[in-house]
């Protein structure tokens, strides 16, 4: 049993732990859930937007790289061709430096030689045939040349105009090229001196001499010249030929770096003396990097304000939805606490509503109610038809606005009383949908009032058989309260009579002077006291009816709080 009871435990705590947040999600308040709800497409959105900015900052690192190395190769193959075209060059001098090392040519044949040379490659400016002591034995300039290269034979060669470089051939004994010459780009030269041996001893130099701005534009490749800024630099990082584009406009690797995206390298075999420099155009930077990114966070801005906007619009209708869950829960408590049943009807007379205390008083569920036409199941049966031709007069407005009283049939058979208000029932739009219909039970009022009908008719009974006049009045006024059948026999309806009695009894002397005035020994007493005291019995003739009466007087508190005075 032990070894499959393990794998059980094992997978019931799997699906614990897996199920772990479920659980946690239920016991956190609406309120929080509702903040977790919102809070949880803010989180994608930001998340989005930081992963497109990673996925943008990726591909352009990518683009950017393959570009630096697009650069790198391009400047290495333009460096490669540019080196190539020196060496060339280089041979080409090197081959006429022999032949006047050997004596092979003369000066008429050496300009020749010079101008094939310089008429085939237009970077060559001037070739100069100099001996040992800086005597010019030669020399044939191209027209385009600058002037400081227009020397005429004879003359000496400067030391400052080869700088140093004809010394330097002279010690080495092989190829030389000087450092870049001229003050102005346009002007820019470089110098190759070839040193000439005769007889083992040093004997001059051929002297070639390039326009920078010709190496340029002859020795770059069109499509390098094409596809980036490209320039010919010194060591001093001064431009010689080309141009560069300024600090602001270079491409550069990331938007916010300091490297742009360029390339440099000297130009072999001059050494370091010469610089070939390359640089990438900015091009499609803002659109295809900072543009799309600017484009999606604009859009994941306008996608959290949408958010942002509908979860306070949701929260709006939460609090308005509470609001109305409360009014309606209170209202839902009064009907509850109701000791009237309600009932309400649609415009066919189908039961769409009932309060638990009109399903207390039937003994009927709401269930059972709702939706039933008549005959309800609460209808007496003796009394179906006169029911529902009054449910006919509900229906079509006919209803008495004071109510009417009905038969109730209880669920267990016994019958009750009841007395109906009905009121049409208005929606919010001013439209009737159906009637109201108010029920509460009179059983017991109605028992208590046909008691005190009884009450009345019996006391009524023995004061109308009395063979004594009664009548009850107000102090101080002719208007009569009660009157029996022998008062009016003997008065009428008239309250005069109860007022002469009342006048008889003061005015009637007594036995002796010493008994007191001959008037109601009650009269000037509070309230309280006169209701308290016991009756008067006084013998007096009435001549209207000329008969000995014995008069009676009380006073009393009538039923509507007034002081009165039965006789």
């Amino acid at each position: 049993m032990s070894q499959f009871s393990r794998p059980v435990t094992l997978m019931a705590s799997h699906t614990e732990s897996r199920h772990w947040w479920k659980r946690w999600w239920r016991r956190l308040p609406p309120a929080r859930q509702d903040r977790f709800a919102t809070l949880g497409p803010l989180m994608a959105v930001f998340l989005f937007l930081v992963a497109i900015a990673v996925a943008i900052s990726y591909l352009r690192l990518e683009e950017l790289e393959r570009e630096q190395e697009a650069v790198t190769r391009d400047v290495e193959y333009a460096q490669q061709r540019l080196r190539l075209r020196l060496l060339e060059r280089q041979e080409q001098l090197m081959r006429l430096a022999r032949d006047v090392s050997d004596r092979e040519i003369e000066a008429s044949e050496f300009e020749f030689q010079a101008d094939a040379l310089i008429s085939q490659f237009p970077e060559l400016q001037a070739i100069t045939w100099i001996d040992a002591q800086r005597n010019i034995i030669s020399r044939y300039a191209s027209p385009s040349a600058p002037l400081h290269m227009q020397r005429l034979p004879g003359s000496i060669m400067a030391a400052d105009e080869t700088d140093g470089s004809f010394d330097l051939a002279r010690e080495m004994r092989q190829p030389v090229y000087s450092r870049p010459l001229g003050d102005s780009a346009s002007a820019a030269s470089l110098i190759l001196q070839i040193p000439l041996a005769a007889q083992g001893r040093f004997a001059g130099t051929i002297m070639g001499e390039y326009s920078i701005d010709g190496l340029l534009r002859f020795g770059i490749p069109p499509e390098v010249m094409a596809r980036y800024a490209v320039a010919l630099l010194d060591d001093r990082e001064r431009v010689l030929a080309g141009g560069l584009q300024p600090p602001g406009s270079v491409l550069r690797l990331l938007p916010w770096s300091n490297q742009p995206l360029e390339h440099e390298v000297p130009v072999s075999p001059v050494g370091n003396s010469l610089i070939l420099k390359a640089q990438g155009y900015r091009t499609s930077q803002a659109i295809v990097g900072s543009g799309f990114f600017w484009i999606v966070g604009a859009l994941s801005a306008l996608t959290v304000w949408m958010l942002i906007g509908t979860w306070r619009h949701t929260r709006k209708r939460v609090q308005t939805q509470q609001a109305l869950i409360a009014e309606t829960n209170f209202r839902r408590a009064m009907e509850n606490s109701m000791l009237t049943g309600m009932r309400a009807l649609d415009m066919q007379g189908r039961i769409t509503y009932v309060n638990p205390a009109f399903c207390s008083m039937t003994g009927w569920t709401e269930a059972e109610l709702v939706g039933r036409t008549a005959p309800f199941p609460y209808w007496p049966e003796e009394y179906q038809d006169a029911l529902a031709a009054r449910l006919e007069d509900e229906l079509n407005g006919r209803s008495m606005p004071g109510g009417f009283e009905v038969s109730v049939r209880r669920r267990d058979g016994s019958v009750f009383d009841a007395r109906m208000y009905v009121s049409p029932l208005i929606d919010p739009n001013g439209q009737q949908t159906g009637w109201m219909t108010s029920m509460t039970d009179i059983t017991e009022p109605k028992r208590i009032r046909e008691e005190l009908s009884a009450s009345y008719e019996r006391f009524t009974t023995v004061l109308e058989s009395l063979d004594s006049a009664v009548s009850v009045a107000p102090l101080g006024s002719d208007e009569m309260l009660f009157a029996n059948k022998m008062y009016r026999l003997w008065f009428g309806a008239r309250g005069q009579g109860h007022q002469e009695l009342v006048e008889l009894t003061r005015n009637q002397p007594g036995p002796t002077a010493d008994e007191g005035d001959a008037v109601d020994t009650f009269a000037g007493m509070p309230t309280e006291s006169l209701t308290d005291a016991g009756a008067e019995n006084t013998e007096v003739f009435a001549p209207a009816l000329g008969r000995w009466l014995e008069v009676r007087t009380r006073y009393l508190t009538w039923v509507d709080g007034r002081l009165a005075q039965m006789v």
